[in-house]
């Protein structure tokens, strides 16, 4: 398991749930169709939240975040690095 940071830019969300759809134990839609971080399905509406994933998980969410079509979601590493977008 590893630790990462996943942030969502509400500004730059423009509702089009493509992570939803690609990556659902990790976002959701909002009241406002701004895209949220869950951890793993459970609470949350943040746009911001560490979780611990595995190898297969941390894909998945990476292909959900590469799915934005306006790059809204950063995942960031433990030591803080960016791990998408480059």
């Amino acid at each position: 398991m590893q630790k990462i940071k996943i942030v969502v830019d509400p500004d730059l969300c423009i509702g089009a749930a493509s992570c939803v759809v690609v990556s659902p134990e990790t976002f959701r839609m909002n009241e406002d169709n701004k895209a949220v971080v869950l951890d793993h399905g459970k609470d949350g509406n943040v746009y911001e939240r560490e979780v611990e994933v595995t190898d297969e998980e941390l894909a998945n969410i990476k292909l959900g975040a590469e799915s934005c079509p306006t790059l809204a979601i950063s995942i960031f590493d433990e030591a803080g690095n960016k791990i998408f977008p480059n």
